[in-house]
């Protein structure tokens, strides 16, 4: 194991630093911006912001009452670029039902809300289904688990009320649901995102992902995840993110108050109907890396393991690493192989200038 630098700092402020385009009169969330403002790292080159300049689809024409769900929906199904124009101010367009990608459109998706657009499931839907291996979204190759498109990006947008409680086939993920290709979250936020409450090996309030072209990385780049108390995302297991043999990359983000709410772990304990492991971060499967810089978790919470991270390689060949980070706070559980995060002993871990506690 890495050296372990303790540090002291001051405590840091949940917000993120002013948004010119959150009207507090319209935005009730200003002061919950996305991303960590004392986060330092790099950004990967793979993982910044996609280029916008050559829309494919502009969802409205200058006012808030042509954003609609439905052009939303039509958009996401063509593919390609998205960009916004419902006006000067923040703009929420509520869903009933998700958008979906099809997996024949597009080999890119991006999806750009301008720092001004909240896409709400209502408290009922999931709102961002992407999945490779979904005959009803066109399987496109016979790798359907293994290829490198579509490739998904989210960015300078806002997640809220997702809710994936009602879907039993795909469940997890309360605001997003990828399988398959590449996907990446930049600049973004997500609040008050729900999945299933309970179960073993189910989970990601805010987002749920399988299956990257070949073991890529998720990427998660100034983002917040929660942010203050009543903001958090909340699912048996993972109540930020969870995913099955699937390697993360997070830059510069936040991840507080999140809750996995489920109990009995996984395998579920005799009488438990399991879960309640990972706070923020719940990851399962064989080979998979946790590369966390930059970033902080905080004030999660869980029943079961891993306050903070769950990270359980199946065959003991995984790998977390924490590079200028801060994991401390966090609330319950048990099996801590570190203060806040399951493993196994004999997990890999480089960390450095971090504070674990």
């Amino acid at each position: 194991m890495g050296k372990i630098i303790f540090i002291t700092i001051l405590v840091m402020l949940l917000s993120c630093g002013g948004d010119s385009n959150n009207d507090p009169k319209t935005d009730p969330l200003q002061g919950l911006d996305a991303g960590n403002p004392d986060g330092k790292c790099s950004i990967p080159s793979d993982g910044g912001l996609e280029d916008i300049s050559n829309p494919k689809t502009i969802v409205g024409d200058g006012t808030p009452e042509s954003c609609t769900e439905q052009r939303f929906i039509d958009a996401v199904a063509k593919g390609g670029v998205i960009i916004f124009n419902c006006g000067d101010n923040p703009h929420t367009i509520k869903l009933s039902k998700p958008a979906k990608v099809f997996n024949n459109e597009t080999p890119d998706i991006v999806i750009d809300g301008g720092g001004k657009i909240t896409l709400s499931g209502g408290g009922e839907t999931r709102i961002l289904y992407m999945n490779t291996c979904d005959s009803n979204q066109v399987w496109t190759t016979p790798h359907c688990n293994n290829q490198d498109h579509p490739r998904l990006t989210v960015q300078n947008l806002t997640f809220i009320d997702g809710n994936s409680k009602n879907e039993s086939e795909f469940d997890g993920g309360g605001a997003i649901w990828v399988r398959g290709g590449l996907f990446k979250v930049v600049n973004c936020r997500f609040f008050n995102n729900i999945c299933a409450s309970t179960g073993p090996d189910v989970g990601g309030g805010a987002i749920r992902v399988f299956d990257m072209y070949e073991d890529s990385p998720v990427y998660i780049t100034n983002s917040t995840f929660g942010g203050s108390d009543g903001y958090g995302n909340v699912g048996s297991n993972g109540g930020a993110i969870s995913s099955i043999g699937v390697s993360w990359r997070v830059v510069n983000s936040i991840f507080s108050y999140n809750h996995a709410i489920g109990n009995g772990g996984n395998p579920a304990q005799s009488g438990t109907p399991g879960g309640g492991s990972g706070g923020a971060i719940y990851n399962d499967g064989n080979y998979m890396k946790l590369s966390i810089c930059g970033s902080k978790i905080e004030y999660n919470e869980v029943n079961s393991y891993g306050a903070a991270i769950f990270f359980v390689s199946n065959d003991h060949s995984g790998e977390i690493k924490l590079e200028d980070s801060i994991i401390k706070n966090n609330i319950g559980g048990s099996w801590h192989t570190l203060p806040g995060i399951s493993m196994h002993s004999d997990t890999k871990t480089d960390i450095s200038n971090s504070i674990i506690e």
